[in-house]
């Protein structure tokens, strides 16, 4: 007589069998896409990942033998420039996905700005299971145009914007990211440095940590400990960041 399974039962939920089903970000992901009775099929090449604060997941022009969901934590883009400088180009959240590649190689470096948990997706797996289920493949397709949406809205940060309005349009839209995740909007979770956010806007970081003063001394902000911003006049951070 065979063993009997405690693994799967007939009252057992996906969410029982697999962490897939029981992933707290699954809606905001590329999972989303699947049915719960199809996740199993994801779970089965899904390898869990912890990456350390300032440890680096892949780097510019590795084979991009993989693509990564964010579950957990903060990572940052960033392209070397020739004369050695850093671009960042994005900050990623949990339900984020990393690793599109127009070629085999990776385009940018990812690198965790605080301890991060990831989904690691294997790519030929990966591409074998979008073509089973097409609406895995739409999805993927739906959060490629939001990174394109938000690489374009990043060009306007970087030429057309002063330095006060950087930061306001910055700390406004991380707090919009956040109500997406689901997240309380206010006070703003700023996780990584003012090195950092200087290298993504285009700015040095004594004008970005000046920045930060001014709009704290004018009352708009409030400076609060674990790297948050409290927004106190989002009215008057709006109309920073729009010029007026």
């Amino acid at each position: 007589m065979p063993p009997f399974d405690m693994g799967r039962t007939a009252k057992q939920s996906v969410a029982d069998i697999h962490p897939c089903g029981a992933c707290p970000v699954r809606s905001l992901t590329v999972c989303a896409a699947l049915e719960e009775d199809e996740l199993s099929r994801l779970a089965d090449i899904v390898q869990t990942m912890r990456v350390e604060s300032h440890h680096t997941i892949f780097s510019e022009a590795e084979p991009a033998t993989a693509m990564f969901n964010v579950t957990a934590g903060t990572v940052k883009l960033y392209k070397l420039l020739p004369d050695g400088r850093r671009q960042i180009t994005g900050f990623l959240f949990s339900g984020d996905f990393i690793g599109l590649a127009v070629n085999d190689k990776f385009a940018y470096t990812a690198e965790a700005v605080v301890a991060s948990s990831l989904c690691r997706f294997p790519r030929r797996q990966m591409d074998a299971l979008m073509e089973e289920f097409p609406k895995l493949q739409r999805r993927l397709f739906s959060m490629a145009s939001n990174e394109l949406a938000a690489a374009q809205d990043q060009m306007l940060l970087l030429g057309r914007k002063t330095a006060k309005e950087k930061i306001a349009s910055f700390l406004l839209s991380l707090s919009q990211r956040a109500v997406r995740r689901g997240q309380k909007d206010n006070p703003v979770l700023v996780p990584m440095s003012r090195a950092d956010i200087a290298d993504y806007l285009g700015l040095t970081t004594e004008t970005v940590s000046r920045t930060f003063t001014q709009l704290k001394s004018s009352g708009v902000i409030r400076l609060m400990e674990g790297g948050k911003v409290q927004i106190n006049d989002k009215d008057g951070l709006y109309d920073i960041a729009e010029g007026t």
